[in-house]
């Protein structure tokens, strides 16, 4: 059977403010009921890690929390408010809040590296001179450890590095939450925790939120303060690493050993 217990009752009584709400948020795409009741916590200064098979909503959970998609039902909380209440303006605010590492880095091919970092601040720090953005952009650059390749087009690097160029890119406005959609897909093991370190790094160095979506288990647990599971629309399972290696959850379990055979695949 499902764990029914609230997600969110498992958290320690001693966790900071939320920072990321989703109340009972529902979101279909004509006949696919992607998300069906949706219930998310996510703590200040924390790393949460969302897992699931393909398809199953994760990314789609994330794009809510950056205001890209709208619910259905349900209801949406980044920082105390409802993006979807506020005005436009207001709303673009916010998203200035929240950096986002699309799952392909979504580099321009057409732009250095160098100048890809740069194009947030372009865009909404005008007030930053040259010298200023050269210095933000270096910055971030080296932190991973990609300063000797800015000059460099995205066609001329390699994946893990185009991935910590896009890290680069989704922070270097100094986000409160940085969301990151698969960040070791399609990468070798040796560059995947290459991406796991500058996640951890990341999040030491700047207090920064984040929320991780990902199926690699090794990768959860490597980054991840709380793990949670999402399956058939709603989070079965949220809990601590150490306390999620131990559920006997059978679709949890399931899924974290890489069994063909259980609940998720009773039916097919």
């Amino acid at each position: 059977m499902v764990d029914t217990e609230s997600p969110t009752s498992r958290v320690r009584p001693d966790t900071p403010t939320p920072i990321v709400e989703l109340r009972n948020v529902s979101k279909s795409f004509g006949p696919f009921h992607v998300l069906q009741g949706l219930d998310l916590t996510v703590f200040e200064g924390e790393t949460l890690v969302i897992i699931g098979r393909s398809g199953t909503g994760k990314s789609v959970t994330i794009r809510h929390i950056v205001g890209l998609l709208q619910p259905d039902a349900g209801e949406v909380q980044v920082f105390g408010e409802n993006p979807w209440k506020l005005t436009a303006k207001q709303r673009k605010e916010m998203r200035l809040r929240v950096g986002y590492l699309f799952q392909s880095g979504a580099l321009l091919n057409w732009m250095t590296i160098e100048e890809n970092v740069e194009l947030p601040l372009l865009e909404h720090r005008r007030h930053l001179g040259p010298e200023e953005r050269s210095k933000k952009v270096l910055e971030k650059l080296r932190a991973v450890e990609l300063e000797s390749a800015r000059k460099k087009f995205p066609s001329e690097i390699s994946g893990g590095m185009k991935k910590r160029a896009a890290l680069a890119r989704a922070s270097v406005l100094d986000p409160d939450i940085i969301l990151y959609d698969e960040p070791t897909s399609g990468l070798d093991p040796v560059i995947a925790n290459t991406i796991n370190d500058l996640i951890v790094d990341t999040q030491k160095v700047t207090g920064a939120t984040q929320v991780v979506v990902t199926h690699d288990m090794e990768s959860a647990y490597r980054v991840a303060d709380r793990i949670s599971m999402l399956y058939e629309g709603k989070l079965i399972l949220v809990a601590p690493v150490e306390e999620f290696k131990l559920t006997d959850n059978p679709i949890v379990t399931q899924f974290i050993h890489g069994r063909t055979e259980g609940p998720m695949t009773k039916d097919g």
